[in-house]
């Protein structure tokens, strides 16, 4: 009887680990099959998620637009005066005295210039901070506009690339 117990406890428990087994092979095919789903779900979320980025970079360049890191520029900005700006963009013909040296102190100290009774606070020739009256600064008819054909080389030469950079 010992013996037939034997027997049958082996045949049950050698058909029990086959069971096991399979059940085992089973899941662990199940467990692959879902991580193998879960992959493709990633890389479709990926591949989605790329193209939603390229759109919205393809929609929108200039919020994309790299930065280039230059140097703060240290030297004031020099502007022409308002008219000049005005004609350069309308496309007219503009002298280029507005963009000599000469052109852009006049326009610079017509800027600084409020109401004609104010005062103005210029450097002197001895280093010392003068009160002057706004209107002895700048009169409209004290700096006339040179022509192009009478301007200097030298002035020429400074002019153009003011001009070409305001433009």
């Amino acid at each position: 009887a010992a013996r037939s117990l034997a027997v049958l406890w082996t045949l049950t428990n050698n058909a029990d680990k086959e069971h096991w087994n399979r059940r085992q092979d089973c899941l662990q095919e199940a467990r692959e099959r879902e991580e193998e789903e879960n992959e493709q779900c990633k890389q479709q979320y990926k591949d989605d998620k790329e193209a939603a980025r390229l759109e919205e970079r393809k929609k929108n360049k200039n919020k994309y637009a790299p930065l280039t890191c230059g140097k703060v520029p240290s030297d004031p900005t020099i502007l022409p005066a308002q008219y000049a700006t005005r004609k350069l963009k309308a496309g007219d013909y503009c002298e280029l005295h507005y963009f000599t040296n000469r052109g852009l102190e006049d326009a610079k100290a017509a800027t600084l210039i409020a109401e004609l009774d104010t005062m103005i606070m210029l450097p002197s020739s001895d280093g010392l901070h003068l009160w002057i009256p706004a209107a002895a600064v700048k009169d409209p008819k004290a700096a006339p506009v040179v022509k192009d054909e009478n301007l200097s080389w030298q002035d020429f030469n400074k002019a153009v690339p003011h001009m070409v950079s305001s433009m």
